[in-house]
């Protein structure tokens, strides 16, 4: 069963996209000094990295120091804070060399990294985050695994998931800033298993990732956060069947069921939102792999819904006959209940139809 990685979020709109022209058409002077600016950048190196390295260091030291002095004084400790916020955008540039991830790790940064995800200030957590989707972006990592595996494990051995995990919990959805990155570390965690596939039962064993994509797929809304968490479960349980087990003992067969019930009679209303009904359904299709859950779902009356959906011959039409599939493979008491409710009746129309 295949799992569609693509991803269809809408990237923010960056400063550069509204550039100022002139009556004529670009202002000339503008791009001159963009390009001036872009050829003083320095070349990565390991020099340029042990520089930025004890840059972050310094204005980490400085900004835990004016908080310790200063705890009920946020104005005295807001320009280190401002210039902590600055070094980390800047650490972003060693995306363009991950050959020196193998570097990073070993000058001993990364747990001072990854441990501002704790940071009391928010602004701080989410620049962390967005530092280790970029370092742990696919493009980054063309053709450097053994440097990307270095840094991966180093990410996760210092605790990334359960503070991953944990900064999420105290995010909001109505701040921009604050949902872009729900769907970031929702990408960090993504990123962190194509490079180390062991971490899709790790998260879910050390964290409460599973409660949480449970809980956002449950929203009647649909935005792309859902879209992206319904993925995410998606690959969480494509090939575990520890996660499949513990998600089926979350009441989770009957989350899913209630999830794709929202479409057993209407269809999505975008591209985006009919790629989140297959992942939902592709989770379903993973959670009837162990015996105990084919018993959930049809307890649930997951037979009878997969049937309404066939009836109602909506998108999820065909999702709902290879859900059903799965449930009656190698399970009589599910095949018991198809035929019981006049599930062959509806079949075999589903049947015909598709031949004429």
């Amino acid at each position: 069963m295949e799992v569609s990685n693509a991803r269809n979020q809408s990237s923010k709109r960056k400063f550069d996209d509204t550039v100022s022209s002139s009556s004529n058409g670009v202002d000339l002077s503008l791009l001159e000094a963009i390009e001036k600016s872009q050829n003083t950048i320095e070349a990565v190196d390991t020099r340029t990295l042990k520089k930025l390295v004890l840059s972050f260091e310094r204005r980490l030291k400085e900004n835990i120091e004016a908080r310790l002095k200063y705890p009920s004084q946020p104005d005295r400790f807001a320009d280190s804070e401002l210039e902590l916020h600055e070094e980390l955008h800047k650490l972003k540039v060693l995306a363009g060399a991950p050959e020196l991830y193998p570097d990073l790790v070993s000058l001993n940064v990364v747990p001072s990294i990854v441990d501002l995800l704790n940071h009391d200030n928010t602004d701080i957590a989410i620049d962390v985050v967005q530092l280790l989707q970029d370092l742990t972006d696919e493009d980054a990592l063309d053709e450097n695994d053994e440097p990307a595996r270095v840094l991966v494990d180093a990410i996760v051995d210092n605790s990334a998931l359960e503070l991953l995990v944990q900064n999420l919990h105290r995010l909001s959805e109505s701040d921009p800033d604050e949902n872009a990155a729900i769907y970031n570390t929702l990408a960090t965690i993504e990123n962190l298993i194509e490079v180390k596939p062991a971490v899709a039962e790790l998260v879910c064993e050390k964290t409460k990732l599973l409660k949480w994509l449970l809980g956002k797929i449950k929203v009647r809304e649909f935005d792309g956060n859902k879209q992206y968490a319904s993925e995410i479960l998606a690959i969480l349980l494509q090939s575990s069947s520890v996660n499949q087990k513990k998600l089926g003992q979350m009441n989770g067969v009957d989350v899913v069921l209630q999830a794709v019930a929202m479409y057993k009679s209407k269809d999505p209303k975008s591209s985006d939102e009919e790629e989140m009904v297959e992942n939902l359904f592709d989770c379903l299709c993973c959670l009837l792999m162990p015996l105990e859950n084919k018993e959930r779902f049809v307890k649930a009356e997951g037979v009878e819904l997969m049937i309404i959906i066939m009836k109602q011959k909506k998108l999820a039409y065909a999702s709902a006959i290879r859900a059903i599939d799965f449930a009656m493979t190698n399970y009589p008491p599910a095949c018991e209940r198809f035929v019981d409710v006049l599930g062959l009746k509806t079949a075999f129309a589903a049947f015909m139809d598709s031949h004429q």
